[in-house]
């Protein structure tokens, strides 16, 4: 028996809706201007050098026609094997000949999983000595398992590719330790050098759960993916938000629909798929009230993490902007029969606004706010979008709107004042026209910043090289 009532099925004349362009003619951000001289061109890293003399030559080789800065996963699970204990030499090499090039870094403090996603060729896991220091711990009322810290979604799977946001009150420490670490091995060295730091919010070091991930069977791309709610604090904090938000189980009965006798009662949805099918998470009042708080939960772990990692920074590193990457997820967008699905399964879009208004941010209002909501210290908080390279595929089994996605976000980031720059999800992305002409009428429409090119090597030679150069040379003017 499920905790709310079922709506009806949503249409595909309603789906048509998202056909919408993000605004009317004469109502978009339009381009950043050429010369400006906030905009980046940055490249990233290999996930883990091996082959020394490439990485070199690579170097030289963007450097060469004006790449700023390289982007390098710095990964918690390499770097502290033992707890408090930290071991740098690899970075300590790394970071020596980006410089010698003069190129800047972009260091990302990576506190996810590497390996198991699209594109991994390496793989490094959190600290193993983590999952252990933190069970039979106790915290609000409930003892932490060997588990404890990590998602679990509704087919009853725990991932450990990052710890969930609902345990960072107990894990704040260790990321706290591991900035001020990092800032006591390069605060002084590269001060000048480390052009922004961003910091992993999530799997794949983004700000989202990891609903289509290899924990679960049947998720990956194109499908919704599945909820990650249904940890034991997780279902905790489900009831306490919602015990704040009603005040008594009388209210909440009257708002749901329901006889809740407990509040331990307040529970994910029991048939996530008819939660979905039905068009629950959109139409009923328990379907909106879970996903504003799933949502809502997402944005402030992102704010825990990037508040942590700021203060730990203090005043090094003057010069260093904060980043946090958003993934554009543009699959199930136009879903016949669930739109907009994978994006809410990720945590990253509410369901109690309308999801077509620019009001809204088509529903990533707080998400680009996020920027905003970070105690910066005097730092600039800078977002960044994914799928710059990808065009329209609204038909099915995808029903994606990449490109209109990235036009939605542009928007919303221009009317939040939010700085935004841009990455393209899939490397081959770059080593074609057809990637870089959607790269370019992101920045010539919606405003982007700067953009950040997966990966170094694609971007070394070829077709990469050529048009990466090109746009440099057009934006540096």
């Amino acid at each position: 028996m499920r905790p709310y009532v079922s709506s009806a099925i949503v249409t595909a004349f309603a789906a048509a809706a998202y056909l919408a362009p993000p605004a009317s003619a004469g109502d978009v951000p339009g381009p950043i201007a050429h010369g400006n001289p906030e905009f980046t061109a940055n490249v990233m890293a290999p996930l883990k050098v091996t082959d020394w003399s490439d990485f070199t030559r690579d170097l030289k080789a963007v450097k060469r026609y004006g790449v700023d800065a390289v982007s390098v996963d710095i990964w918690w699970g390499d770097v502290e094997t033992k707890d408090n204990r930290f071991t740098w030499s690899y970075y300590d090499r790394v970071f020596k000949e980006i410089t010698k090039r003069g190129l800047e870094v972009a260091p990302i403090l990576s506190f996810h999983q590497c390996g198991g996603n699209v594109g991994d060729d390496y793989t490094s896991l959190l600290p193993s000595w983590l999952w252990t220091k933190y069970a039979n711990r106790s915290y609000r009322g409930q003892k932490v398992t060997k588990t404890g810290l990590m998602h679990r979604s509704e087919q009853g799977n725990y991932s450990k590719e990052s710890v969930q946001g609902f345990a960072d009150p107990l894990v704040q420490g260790e990321y706290r330790d591991f900035t001020k670490a990092f800032v006591a091995r390069y605060g002084k060295k590269y001060a000048k050098d480390f052009t922004e730091i961003n910091v992993s919010l999530g799997p794949s070091g983004e700000l989202r759960y990891p609903s289509y991930n290899q924990h679960d069977t049947d998720t990956g791309y194109p499908t919704r993916g599945a909820l990650q709610a249904y940890s034991p604090l997780a279902v905790n904090d489900l009831q306490r938000s919602m015990r704040h938000k009603y005040g008594s189980l009388k209210r909440l009965n009257r708002a749901w629909g329901t006889h809740l006798n407990r509040w331990e009662q307040v529970r994910p949805p029991r048939d996530a798929e008819d939660f979905f099918t039905s068009g629950d998470y959109r139409h009923s009042r328990y379907g909106t009230d879970f996903i504003d708080w799933y949502n809502g939960s997402l944005v402030k772990h992102g704010k825990r993490m990037l508040n942590t990692v700021v203060k730990s920074l203090g005043h090094n590193f003057p010069k260093a902007k904060v980043g946090y990457k958003v993934p554009g997820i543009h699959w199930q967008i136009e879903h016949p029969v669930h739109p907009r699905a994978t994006e809410v399964t990720t945590g990253l879009v509410q369901t109690s606004v309308n999801e077509n208004s620019r009001s809204s941010a088509h529903g990533y209002r707080r998400i680009i706010k996020l920027a905003d909501r970070v105690n910066a210290r005097g730092r600039t908080v800078t977002m960044h979008f994914t799928a710059l390279e990808m065009g329209d595929d609204p038909a099915a089994p995808a029903y994606s709107r990449a490109k209109t996605l990235v036009g939605w976000i542009g928007q919303g980031a221009h009317d939040a004042g939010v700085e935004l720059k841009g990455e393209n999800a899939l490397s081959g992305g770059v080593q074609n026209d057809f990637g870089w002409d959607q790269i370019e009428d992101a920045f010539e429409t919606w405003g982007y910043l700067g953009l950040t090119v997966l990966r170094m090597s694609d971007v070394a030679a070829g077709t990469g090289a050529q048009r990466y150069g090109q746009f440099i040379a057009d934006y540096r003017e």
